[in-house]
């Protein structure tokens, strides 16, 4: 008999839930067997065919040989299993569908680990904030965020998909704002050069809140890497910093030659020289008196950024320090690694006092070695040095 009626609702709530019609009926055909086979009278094994034509359900029992074929069928409908099918389709077709959209949301986002979303605040406390995205919610956790940033309820923010869970309630989406590889996807989205791939992001290193080093090279001649990055005035790196709550980020060119990119990588600090132990992994770098807090920078940070950028160990050496002068271990990092010594205090031909960490500062003179252009943003301000 045909249920025109019913294959018509049937369709309306697939377009609705923007589910796939065929598979509902997959769905609701197993719920159906299931119903018969809690009947007394029910053949031992049976199957339900749901005609997607015209809504006609039968079902059919089945007598299977010892390798299971069916070596014979017959018409088991009950007479009253229209009304069991309308029970049954009440009951559990909006389970079916919520299932149906956990799993396809699971699919969705499955593919999805290594993007960038943006996502609104809804609720903080102390062990996650959570995000709303649109069709499912976010776990932003206290160790994926950033240490001072506060996230206001309603906040519009953008996060990195860093895992996909598949839970009993639907897919959950862990995300960060402290993963390095956000900064690398929000220049992706800035600069159209980076999408296209005419520039390259070749390193990048990063203390999240604090600063970030970025490497780029291009692959056409006629296309200033740094310069897409920056944009006009800074607008392109701008607008990532404000994303980043005025984050710090440095763009230095990417080279082959480990000299030039270590010089640049250190900026805005202006390099004399740079000594290379290829077998043991060590750059010696020569910097001028003046120059010396510049290129360690706060707390080691500039060194410490460029030694992970680089991946060779830095070696800082003012050009004309005394043999009174303190030594500070050096910084170098072990794959992502980066290791820590010591912390002490220098003071230098100023006076002025500078926390140091992770540099070696002790006699050594070089020449004036070319000074590679880069651009160093911090907040709105942009600064290009060149040799």
């Amino acid at each position: 008999m045909a249920n025109f009626e019913f294959l018509e609702a049937l369709g309306q709530i697939a377009r609705d839930q923007n589910i796939d019609e065929g598979e509902l009926l997959i769905a609701l055909a197993n719920a159906l067997l299931a119903a018969y086979k809690r009947r007394p009278d029910s053949a031992e094994d049976a199957e339900v065919e749901i005609n997607p034509e015209t809504g006609e359900i039968k079902v059919w029992g089945l007598e299977l040989d010892l390798d299971g074929n069916v070596t014979r069928e017959w018409d088991a409908t009950p007479d009253d299993f229209g009304r069991i099918a309308a029970q049954t389709a009440k009951q559990v077709l909006m389970q079916l569908i919520r299932d149906i959209q956990r799993r396809q949301m699971y699919e969705e986002f499955a593919n999805r680990e290594g993007d960038i979303v943006s996502g609104t605040v809804q609720q903080n406390d102390n062990r996650y904030t959570l995000l709303d995205l649109g069709r499912v919610e976010a776990l932003l956790p206290q160790a994926e965020q950033i240490a001072f940033e506060r996230y206001e309820h309603g906040a519009r923010i953008k996060v990195y998909i860093v895992e996909v869970r598949k839970t009993n309630k639907g897919p959950q989406i862990v995300v960060s704002r402290t993963h390095p590889a956000l900064v690398a996807k929000l220049f992706e989205i800035e600069v159209p050069e980076i999408a296209n791939g005419i520039v390259e992001i070749k390193a990048l290193a990063r203390e999240p809140g604090h600063r970030s080093k970025i490497a780029v090279a291009s692959n056409d001649s006629m296309v200033d890497p740094v310069g897409a990055c920056v944009g006009a005035r800074g607008s392109r790196v701008r607008n990532i910093t404000n994303e980043l709550r005025s984050e710090r980020i440095d763009v230095v060119p990417y080279s082959d030659d480990p000299i030039e990119f270590i010089q640049a990588a250190l900026q805005p600090a202006r390099v004399r020289e740079v000594r290379l132990n290829e077998e043991d992994g060590i750059a010696t770098v020569i910097v001028h008196d003046q120059q010396l807090s510049l290129a360690i920078g706060k707390e080691g940070q500039n060194a410490r950024l460029a030694a992970r950028l680089t991946g060779w160990r830095i070696d800082i050496r003012s050009e004309n320090e005394g043999q009174e002068d303190e030594v500070v271990e050096e910084v170098w990092t072990e794959g992502d690694v980066v290791v820590d010594e010591k912390i002490v205090e220098v003071v230098d031909e100023n006076g002025v006092e500078a926390v140091i960490d992770d540099v070696l500062v002790t006699d050594a003179e070089g020449d004036v070695e070319e000074l590679v252009a880069v651009a160093e943003v911090s907040g709105d301000q942009v600064v290009e040095d060149e040799a």
